[in-house]
């Protein structure tokens, strides 16, 4: 009886390893590939003009998921939308790595109530992340950034995470840098205490969202159950974050939390991937209204304009680059940039390295060089060089 229970135990042991590989292997790249996909036609003509045009810029873009999956960030991979190869083919200088760290079951634009199943527990464990993220959303966060600074201590100077405006300073003037910057997606890594702000700054961090798909301690999501503003708590976070030197991004916060923040602090704050509602009215579920983009480019504010359905109408690169237009003509370029959500579970277009598509486009549409370079990556390299600490 003993022989036959420690071989019954011996076979349930690798039957549980091999379910594991599985799912590390098997089913967690299966799951990246198709919520990150990317539809297209035959690839993009792009015209000699633009060509030589996208090969001066720098590219910079407000939003990427991609440390939310397994996929070596160092490696080029024929499916989901970006990796250090594929963001330097595409001329891009600066990203802003975003960490995902709790998403709701029957994710919608419309209402989600946050205290339900939660997608990004299953996904930390297909991927092997470790026990110690399981069950801690600020865990997640950091090991989020540690992922992102294994490959900056790998690059021997090729890749940055920029902490300050010198470091970014610094990456621009060496050629070939690739820059990071490091965005919490949401704030519920503070899991209500506001000592985690320095935890995460420590760790790198130097953009956090408020919200993501539901409320949380800080106030009210646009996709959560309130709608509410900011709380008491939120208040307090706002105003730590700030004198941290923190920038904040309002994408997913409700129309009443941004408010909230605009009466509470002038920092420029940034949209880090979204749209004009007026551009596109059926995105009001996920855009802000016309008048709360003007307030914050009055204020210096960047918006991002992602590639997606829900923020923009059409996702081809005409009509990303129409949607460029509009909010260029609505806010000025130096309030409008790219936003991706480049790895975020969403479909697109093209990937990272295709992002030529978008200049073409846009001269083909009559955009002037000098707005193309703006919007493309220097606004956001000016934001950035001026909001990042010191």
């Amino acid at each position: 009886m003993k022989t036959f229970l420690k071989r019954a135990a011996a076979l349930i042991l690798v039957l549980l390893i091999a379910a594991a590989l599985y799912a590390r292997f098997v089913v967690a790249p299966k799951a990246d590939a198709e919520m990150n996909a990317v539809v297209r036609p035959a690839p993009y003509v792009i015209s000699a003009e633009a060509k030589s045009l996208h090969s001066t810029l720098r590219v910079a873009d407000l939003h990427a998921d991609t440390l939310l999956w397994a996929r070596d960030p160092e490696k080029r991979h024929d499916f989901g939308q970006t990796d250090f190869p594929r963001l330097r083919e595409g001329g891009v200088r600066l990203q802003i790595f975003s960490a995902v760290t709790k998403s709701p079951r029957g994710l919608n634009f419309n209402e989600n109530d946050g205290t339900g199943p939660d997608n990004i527990t299953a996904l930390a464990m297909a991927q092997f992340w470790p026990p110690r993220t399981w069950h801690s959303i600020y865990e997640r966060a950091a090991y989020q950034a540690q992922r992102l600074q294994k490959p900056e201590k790998r690059s021997g100077g090729k890749f940055i995470i920029a902490r300050t405006a010198a470091d970014l300073q610094f990456a621009l003037e060496t050629p070939d840098v690739l820059i990071g910057i490091l965005e919490t997606e949401g704030a519920h890594p503070l899991e209500g205490k506001l000592e985690n702000i320095e935890r995460l700054y420590d760790e790198g961090y130097r953009m956090m969202g408020l919200q993501h798909f539901f409320d949380n301690e800080l106030g009210g999501s646009m996709h959560g159950v309130s709608k509410a503003g900011l709380t008491d708590f939120g208040k307090s976070a706002v105003l730590e974050m700030t004198r941290k030197g923190i920038i904040l991004d309002m994408a997913h916060a409700s129309e009443a939390t941004v408010r909230d923040v605009l009466a509470l602090t002038n920092k420029p704050l940034i949209l880090s991937h979204g749209g004009v509602r007026s551009a596109c009215p059926r995105t009001k579920n996920r855009n802000l209204p016309d008048d709360v983009l003007i307030e914050m480019a009055r204020r210096g504010s960047l918006i991002g304009i992602g590639y997606f359905e829900g923020v923009i109408c059409d996702i081809s690169p005409d009509g990303i680059a129409d949607a460029l237009i509009y909010a260029v003509n609505l806010l000025g370029p130096d309030a409008v940039a790219l936003g991706s959500d480049f790895d975020g579970t969403v479909t697109t277009t093209l990937d990272a390295s295709e992002l030529a598509a978008i200049t073409d486009a846009l001269l083909d549409k009559g955009m002037k060089p000098k707005v193309i370079r703006k919007v493309m990556g220097e606004a956001a390299i000016s934001f950035f060089l001026k909001a990042l600490p010191e």
